[in-house]
């Protein structure tokens, strides 16, 4: 039987099972490197940074990607309220369990949100951010944005939602929307998917927002990554962060989608390397 490869190490964090990754060692002068997956359904850290984190360990990062509490092969204790408190407390108490003082974190969409709250919360632990298609401000919510949150297993549903994720067709065919849409059918999945984002959506974009005077006060230098052609959150949101983050950059991808780490991956390891490094 092939090992699952999105399984890695497992460590609890208050009284919760979380599955992570831990590839590469820190060279001098660096900070681990915490990544913070989307909220596809499905989605694991490993299918969402598969093409990054080996790449950028042996390029001298430790690289981080726990699965959040309630995605992947992490537990969610029944009943849980999923809440971007929720979270960030799950967050905070990973960092905890693993005695991280100090480090960069890279959020990808729900991600980045997590991301940023992190980094208003608890400024003194953040050397770097990287935000790469963020949720983290209002915005009208996306059709993409609703389909990906209001999403029904099926096969056919997950091959139309990964070409919502992509701009680029050579990246979504039969065996990834097959691989993806098992993932969803694991025992508990959909139902905790389910409970995360309930209509009325744009309630969860404005929970998972954060105020904009906080994220203004944020002094942690920020790489913000987005594809120009995302059809599940706004380009607009990075542009807003750039405004907002006095130590920030900004990169647009022509001809990219939502999945900048995938579509892009040379050119974004590329860019976080010499970020990070």
């Amino acid at each position: 039987m092939t090992e699952n490869p999105e399984i890695g190490l497992t460590i609890t964090v208050d009284g919760i099972a979380t599955n992570y990754h831990d590839m590469g060692q820190a060279t001098q002068g660096t900070t681990p490197v915490l990544f913070i997956h989307g909220s596809g359904p499905g989605v694991s850290a490993w299918a969402n940074w598969r093409l990054n984190i080996p790449v950028l360990a042996d390029r001298g990062l430790r690289c981080l990607a726990p699965d959040m509490m309630g995605f992947g092969y992490t537990d969610a204790p029944e009943g849980l309220n999923f809440s971007l408190d929720g979270w960030i407390a799950h967050l905070e108490g990973f960092t905890k369990a693993l005695g991280l003082e100090k480090f960069s974190i890279v959020g990808n969409s729900f991600g980045g949100a997590l991301a940023l709250a992190y980094a208003i919360r608890h400024p003194e632990q953040i050397d770097k951010i990287v935000l790469m298609g963020a949720v983290g401000v209002e915005f009208p919510i996306t059709e993409g944005l609703d389909l990906v949150w209001g999403y029904e297993a099926s096969l056919k549903n997950m091959r139309k939602l990964l070409g919502v994720f992509a701009h680029d067709t050579r990246f979504v065919n039969d065996d990834l929307a097959e691989m993806r849409h098992r993932a969803t059918l694991r025992k508990g999945v959909m139902e905790k998917f389910s409970a995360m984002f309930p209509a009325p959506r744009q309630e969860s974009v404005r929970m998972m927002a954060s105020a904009e005077d906080d994220i203004a006060r944020i002094e942690a230098p920020a790489l913000i990554v987005h594809g120009r052609e995302d059809k599940v959150i706004p380009v607009e949101n990075s542009k807003r962060f750039f405004e907002l983050m006095p130590n920030s950059e900004l990169h647009l991808f022509r001809n990219c989608g939502h999945w900048t780490q995938i579509e892009k991956t040379a050119r974004f390891n590329d860019l976080l390397t010499g970020f990070l490094l």
